[in-house]
């Protein structure tokens, strides 16, 4: 006589096999770099979405999900769009990003880490822990949108840091004979993949395509958008309608580069001992309470008779 379970039981190996076989079929699909296909999409947004899928797996995964997510973050973020653009791109990621993509793939990113939030939850809170569950998802997607303002930030200052080296080069090289264009490509070529010779690459490839020097520097001007930067970008455009000679532009602009980084260097000694002045008076406050805490007691438990 045949057990009565073991048609379920087949049936639910079964299934399960099948689950896994598509999800392995999904998963290999997602990971093989193909191109998509010419279709009525306008041809440089195929071309950036294949940029995308080549450069990140996790797009390349979840592509439908993070481009649903970014349809409905044009209306969510919509006065925050062009903030996060500069920042992706001051942070150097990929010129592919749209900025409501990139938000849609750190919600991903939060989504995926809900199933663990909710494990912690619910098992120490029960039902209730629902609530703390999606407070830990919204705290996760502002972290991750925190760290990219973080890493541009992070990035500018490596920026300003070696900008004054790169000034001073392409003033020797100028000196020496060179042209604008022939120094800018022996800079960038020198400092490499540093932030600061990407950024001048970028504008030097802005000009070998076609734009004028203004437009090109401009362009780094919007993207990194700080006084220091936009400072050089204004002598650079003055020196264009006055036709005062650049390479004592770039002089006179790395010196004021350096005084600027010792003035940021000494407020930042200044700042550090009131910084310090808290935590000094909390070891302080410890140190006593270490020292005389033992007498205090004593004090109470024989003099008193407690």
């Amino acid at each position: 006589m045949s057990d009565p379970a073991l048609p379920i039981g087949i049936a639910g190996s079964a299934v399960v096999g099948a689950s896994v076989a598509m999800a392995i079929a999904w998963l290999v699909r997602s990971l093989a770099v193909d191109d998509l296909q010419q279709g009525d999409e306008w041809r440089y947004d195929v071309s950036r979405i294949n940029g995308l899928r080549r450069i990140d797996p996790l797009f390349r995964m979840l592509q439908p999900v993070v481009q649903g997510l970014a349809r409905l973050n044009r209306n969510a973020f919509r006065g925050e769009l062009p903030e996060t653009y500069r920042q992706i791109q001051m942070a150097g990621l990929s010129r592919f990003w749209l900025p409501e993509e990139y938000l849609g793939k750190l919600q991903v990113i939060s989504l995926l880490l809900t199933p663990f939030f909710a494990l912690v939850c619910l098992s120490q809170l029960g039902f209730s822990g629902v609530v703390p569950t999606l407070m830990l998802t919204v705290i996760t997607f502002w972290i991750l949108k925190r760290q990219l303002r973080r890493k541009a930030e992070t990035r500018l200052l490596q920026i300003k840091r070696r900008l004054p080296y790169l000034l001073d080069l392409l003033t020797l090289l100028m000196e020496a004979g060179s042209s604008f264009l022939q120094a800018l490509q022996q800079g960038v070529r020198e400092f490499g993949s540093h932030p600061v010779g990407v950024e001048f690459g970028r504008v030097l490839a802005d000009m070998n395509m076609g734009k004028a020097r203004v437009e090109a520097f401009d362009s780094l001007r919007r993207r990194l958008n700080d006084d220091e930067v936009g400072g050089i970008v204004a002598a650079i455009l003055q020196s264009e309608q006055l036709g005062t000679p650049i390479s004592k532009i770039f002089r006179t602009q790395s010196d004021v580069l350096r005084v600027k980084r010792s003035q940021r260097a000494e407020k930042i000694a200044g700042e550090a001992g009131v910084n310090m002045l808290l935590p000094a008076m909390l070891v302080m406050a410890a140190t006593v309470i270490l020292i005389l805490g033992p007498f205090i007691l004593n004090y109470f438990v024989f003099g008193l008779g407690i």
